[in-house]
């Protein structure tokens, strides 16, 4: 049986030299946790969240599964969100999609995927809301990356509509919510131009994401 013990060493590795920067770090870290974010991103293992935006352990509270979908019967997702939300008091939730995501491409493939078919009809869904745009699948490099930004831009507005956002919203909680993506080529992260932060201005922020997503890939 493999105890993956390079996974401990690299761990041991890590600890002392984080300690040796800093001894207080991890005695620190242990007393607090109070980050003024939420991440929701996708599961991928090139996605790491602290690291794309330069914050320590501490600093970002995270939810990833695949493809950053945010659902209302997801208890999962709903139950990191109310806890971010109503206990951390964070004050921004960015859902972050990432350009060539692997889920995308398998929501729209016309293959099966078993289980996870279930989980990639929601973004079957943002294809069927937006396939004028879209255009009928090819699977080419723009349409992919258009849907990656399509299906952040439409998670976000999910999030606004949940229960918790909008009762955060009612009782007058500094809260905003935002749509990115990150590109794998180069590290960066770029703003769709999706920033909630209640409930008269979702909408018209959704409306203001979408035109961005339909100007700029005119251009591509």
């Amino acid at each position: 049986m493999k105890k993956l013990s390079n996974l401990f060493a690299n761990n041991r590795s890590w600890s002392d030299r984080l300690r040796e920067q800093d001894p207080e770090f991890f005695p620190t870290l242990a007393g607090q946790q109070a980050p003024e974010y939420l991440w929701i991103g996708c599961s991928d293992s090139r996605v790491p969240a602290n690291e794309i935006v330069d914050l320590l352990p501490g600093e970002l509270f995270v939810h990833r599964n695949v493809s950053n979908i945010v659902v209302h019967t997801d208890m999962n997702c709903l139950s990191v969100l109310q806890y971010a939300v109503e206990v951390l008091k964070v004050k921004h939730v960015m859902v972050v999609g990432h350009y060539g995501c692997g889920g995308v491409r398998a929501a729209l493939d016309q293959q099966s995927h078993g289980l996870i078919d279930n989980w990639l009809r929601n973004i079957r869904d943002v294809y069927y809301k937006h396939r004028a745009l879209v255009g009928p699948w090819k699977d080419t490099p723009p349409q992919v990356d258009m849907m990656c930004e399509l299906n952040a831009v439409e998670q976000a507005y999910n999030v606004c509509n949940t229960t918790i956002v909008q009762d955060a919203w009612a009782r007058g909680q500094e809260l905003s919510i935002h749509g990115w993506v990150y590109s794998l080529k180069n590290g960066r992260l770029t703003d769709l131009e999706f920033c909630a932060d209640g409930p008269e201005n979702a909408e018209a922020e959704l409306h203001q994401a979408i035109a961005r997503v339909e100007s700029t890939r005119a251009f591509s």
